[in-house]
């Protein structure tokens, strides 16, 4: 009994290279698939929101993290924002709370600008 294992057990093949492959070949697979189902479309996401939060501007609507809907009176330093959420009720929040802008405002006009419209409003 003991010598037909010992027999079994030394006349293995040994592992050749193509069979290491063939091992490692449903990881590599299952990697494949979380990169394009999870992750590649999480950074897109992650790259949209960072882009929507530096264009944020006054006047914007937004909605926080927290499901609060407000408009944008004011863009502080250090990334806080201040968001008027009832008649003259304001908070400060930080810029990554908000998760939504809802409606864009126009840009702010230039000195320049007003100056033009000043000259065609008199024409």
């Amino acid at each position: 009994m003991f010598v037909s294992t010992a027999y079994a057990q030394t006349a293995a093949p040994a592992a050749g290279g193509a069979d290491m492959i063939v091992q490692f070949l449903p990881l590599i697979l299952i990697f494949v698939v979380f990169y394009f189902l999870l992750i590649r479309p999480q950074q897109k996401k992650m790259k949209e929101h960072k882009g929507m939060l530096e264009a944020i501007r006054r006047g914007d609507r937004v909605v926080t993290g927290g499901g609060i809907i407000g408009t944008i009176t004011k863009v502080g330093p250090d990334d806080e924002l201040q968001v008027e959420i009832a008649e003259n009720v304001r908070v400060r929040v930080m810029r990554s709370t908000v998760n939504l802008v809802l409606s864009k405002s126009e840009p702010a006009k230039s000195a320049d600008e007003k100056a033009e419209e000043k000259v065609v409003d008199r024409k």
